[in-house]
């Protein structure tokens, strides 16, 4: 909700300065650029992304994505014990899971969402304990490919996009170990 308000800040604050400082044809050029840049950037990941949404398509079609759902069920029994109990939230906790697994936010933020929306069902407008820990899940995603990161990295001209893939395993497990560690320690906490 605040962000409107800083984006106009400081969009303001640009122009007064540039005016103040005789730089305002400078500020109007940087302005331009950048969109320019925002553009080229986002035509440029749309192939990647499209590729890895089909990716994701044709797991589904041929059911490894379910393969792999069912694979992480029993860690998600684990860490969500009152969200799986229910077969519906628990297919769109592990397949939000999946995609986050090989770096596909976009797809996973619908079944995130869809999980969220279940769980939060009778929560009376209190986040539980475990609609909280989904939320750290999604944040500090463990990510085996990061299918994002490798398309910035490719359109601006990385000739091997995928060499960051130790840095971004150890990472993401460390965070969403330290995630998950504060959501428990900080549930305890709260309880007092």
């Amino acid at each position: 909700m605040a962000m409107p308000y800083f984006l106009t800040g400081l969009f303001s604050l640009s122009l007064l300065f540039g005016c103040a400082t005789g730089q305002l044809s400078a500020v109007s050029a940087a302005a331009l650029t950048g969109a320019q840049s925002a553009v080229e950037l986002c035509l440029s990941m749309a192939g990647a992304i499209c590729l890895w949404s089909g990716v994701m398509t044709l797991m589904d079609r041929c059911g490894l994505s379910e393969k792999l759902a069912a694979l992480l069920r029993p860690l998600l029994r684990r860490i969500l014990p009152n969200a799986s109990r229910d077969s519906e939230t628990l297919a769109a906790l592990s397949a939000n899971v999946s995609a986050n697994l090989l770096g596909l936010g976009n797809a996973a933020t619908p079944l995130g969402i869809r999980a969220a929306t279940r769980m939060a069902q009778g929560c009376s407008g209190v986040a539980s304990d475990e609609l909280c820990r989904l939320v750290v899940l999604n944040t500090a995603s463990i990510q085996l490919l990061p299918t994002t990161v490798a398309a910035v990295r490719s359109a601006h001209g990385c000739a091997a996009p995928f060499d960051i893939l130790p840095a971004v395993w150890l990472s993401s497990v460390l965070s969403v170990s330290a995630g998950l560690l504060a959501a428990r320690g900080l549930q305890a906490v709260w309880r007092r």
